[in-house]
């Protein structure tokens, strides 16, 4: 069984890494500060659905599968980071709208899915799921679906809430930029060069 030692262990490597900026978090951020609290909870649910996926690839064997076949993990790695490094650029090219441009209108579904392929691509997911996580759903532990569970519940309810905090963040800065527009383009720019330097730390990392 999980022991209290172990899930210590699991609750503080989690939390590290979800409160490390990555590509999940300044995208959900930059969605409600773009297109409010219900759009930004759009992007969360796309986050939360990415690191179910991860979580279970990693119990199904996909580390060891990438281990045992490189190039695999290559193709993978170079897509993900192709992805990151396209979604920077548009950040930075992009123009943003002025303080009284009425912001498009964007279906839920397309901000889910986009949300869906980050967590799926996320460096960090990736590098905790596939190295961190499966050492707690090891056999040895006895109960694996128990296991399985539980900690990925603790690890839901630490990213739900963390997003929640950047949703309701991103929506109150962006009503207090609404009159500096050239602050949001800044930050709309920082962010963008952020996801092209995590495509490259993907595509370089081993």
């Amino acid at each position: 069984m999980l022991g209290i030692t172990d899930l210590a262990t699991y609750v503080i490597g989690t939390v590290a890494i979800i409160l490390a900026p990555g590509p999940n978090s300044l995208f959900t951020l930059g969605v409600a500060a773009q297109r409010g609290v219900r759009a930004g909870y759009a992007a969360a649910a796309g986050i939360v659905v990415g690191d179910l996926c991860l979580m279970l690839a990693a119990v199904l064997g996909v580390a060891a599968l990438m281990k045992a076949f490189p190039a695999a993990y290559d193709v993978v790695r170079y897509l993900g980071a192709a992805y990151l490094a396209y979604l920077g650029m548009r950040l930075l090219l992009n123009k943003r709208k002025g303080s009284d441009d009425k912001p498009v209108d964007v279906p839920a579904s397309h901000i889910f899915r986009k949300a869906l392929g980050i967590s799926l691509v996320n460096v960090k997911a990736i590098l905790f799921f596939m190295a961190f996580f499966p050492q707690f759903v090891d056999p040895s532990y006895g109960n694996v679906p128990l296991t399985f569970t539980a900690l990925g519940l603790i690890l839901q309810a630490i990213s739900l809430s963390y997003l929640s905090v950047l949703i309701l963040a991103g929506a109150g800065l962006a009503r207090r930029l609404r009159h500096t527009p050239w602050v949001g383009a800044l930050l709309q720019r920082l962010t963008g060069i952020l996801f092209i330097s995590f495509g490259a730390r993907l595509a370089l990392s081993r």
